[in-house]
């Protein structure tokens, strides 16, 4: 039991972000009692423990893995790391996401994790609770299973809950209209594991964001044909041999014939979404919350964090195009100094108007409504307002340089960028080795 004062906080996956929250937690034993992880498979990781298999398990629960085989990080470890963690000097820049799914094995021994992770549980329900006892008179009553022998409810009273369920294994379908008269293979990016079984057919690759990108590399390695189709400008890298690019598709005509945007129509073989992920918390009674879930977009959230008529619930890492765990880094660190006090929290009206001003500044900047939790490179400012206001040490001035560095020779020199090798000397300086026989 945790003695009297105590926070007591629930954290839901055992993930990046799952592991990074309670290890933030444990180490302040002097304001919040040992967390309690619920973990629904049974080991650490999350999106990074591979599973070969696609589709379900034999007891017909989904495979949530979207992890595929030859993987490896599109950001350098010397930026992607934990700021109190890093990779170990001796690895390349870019690593083997197996190697990615050791050093999170690592983190969670090193940090004495596993004690407080509850494995194979699932998470039914997380409900509010209204209680002078509670944080700022609230709590939250949550209702688990364990997924091994008998299938048992169980419910603990928290005083906060801290959601890091991860959001890469909900495959989003894009409302292509003649989608269902596609003759051909139909897939998405969740279920691609290894480039072998395309080899040499001919594929449309719907999305030109990292997986798509990444995928159409592979594919061209084992001579496919490939159509990267998508509705940014044309990519001016060097693409491999074998890939062209198209407008985004526009429609599957009823004869089966893909047609892009402009009218041309192709008869790919194989048709692969690359077409990101939905939000899911099966567990939140979304609309009691007051938590409007779309296919890109969670709203409202205060600092993309809180929502505002419940501010003792956390939706961690619902951002995209970031670098992820120096995001949750400094996501759990402000957490923590709302719930310790050090950082105090504005009214719910406060907090709602300070979304719908920062909803309508992106907007009135061009973001598209479905884009409004991509960050890109705004992310740096945003961390540094979550340190200062948080009052915790901010990342230092090199991560954003390299960071926004990589991307740039990335989106130069796609096939080539990975064998890059960078070198951190200090807080703001770092140098990259490119290999000789390049051109760029």
């Amino acid at each position: 039991m945790a003695s009297v004062g105590r926070l007591r906080v629930a954290v839901i996956g055992a993930g990046a972000a799952g592991l990074c929250a309670a290890r933030h937690l444990l180490a302040r034993a002097d304001t919040f009692a040992p967390p309690t992880v619920f973990e629904l498979t049974e080991r650490v990781g999350g999106t990074w423990v591979y599973e070969d298999r696609v589709g379900t398990y034999d007891d017909g629960r989904p495979v949530l893995s979207s992890m595929y085989r030859d993987l490896r990080t599109n950001i350098p470890k010397e930026v992607m790391g934990f700021p109190d963690f890093p990779f170990d000097k001796s690895l390349p820049s870019f690593v083997h996401h197996t190697e990615v799914r050791k050093y999170l094995e690592k983190y969670c021994d090193h940090f004495r994790l596993s004690d407080h992770i509850k494995f194979s549980t699932t998470v039914d329900s997380v409900q509010p609770v209204t209680t002078p006892k509670g944080w700022q008179g609230l709590a939250w009553d949550v209702t688990t299973s364990n997924l091994t022998g008998q299938k048992q409810s169980v419910t603990e009273r928290f005083d906060a809950v801290m959601v890091c369920n991860g959001h890469f294994y909900d495959p989003y379908i894009p409302p292509i209209p003649g989608l269902e008269n596609f003759k051909g293979k139909l897939m998405h990016s969740h279920d691609y594991r290894s480039a072998e079984p395309l080899a040499g057919m001919s594929v449309v690759v719907l999305g030109a964001g990292l997986s798509g990108l990444d995928i159409a590399v592979e594919l061209a390695r084992v001579s496919s044909q490939v159509t990267l189709s998508h509705g940014q400008p044309p990519l001016r890298c060097i693409l491999p041999e074998g890939v062209s690019q198209a407008p985004a598709v526009e429609r599957v005509l009823e004869d089966g014939a893909v047609q892009y945007q402009g009218g041309e129509q192709a008869r790919p073989e194989v048709f692969m979404l690359c077409t990101g992920y939905r939000f899911t918390f099966p567990f939140l009674g979304e609309t009691e919350l007051g938590l409007r879930v779309q296919d890109h977009l969670v709203t409202p959230l205060y600092k993309y964090l809180v929502p505002p008529a419940f501010p003792s619930l956390f939706i961690i890492g619902v951002c995209r195009a970031i670098c992820p765990f120096p995001h949750f880094h400094c996501q759990t660190q402000f957490v923590l100094s709302l719930l310790d006090g050090s950082c105090p929290l504005p009214s719910r009206e406060e907090m709602e108007r300070e979304i719908e001003a920062e909803t309508a500044s992106r907007l009135g900047r061009g973001i598209a409504t479905r884009h409004l939790l991509k960050l890109d490179s705004d992310q740096w400012d945003y961390n540094d307002e979550l340190a200062l206001l948080g009052r915790f040490q901010p990342l230092p001035p090199y991560w954003k340089d390299l960071y926004e560095a990589n991307k740039g020779h990335r989106a130069e020199d796609l096939l080539n960028y990975k064998t890059y090798r960078y070198t951190v000397l200090n807080d703001r300086e770092w140098t990259v080795q490119r290999p000789r026989a390049q051109n760029a």
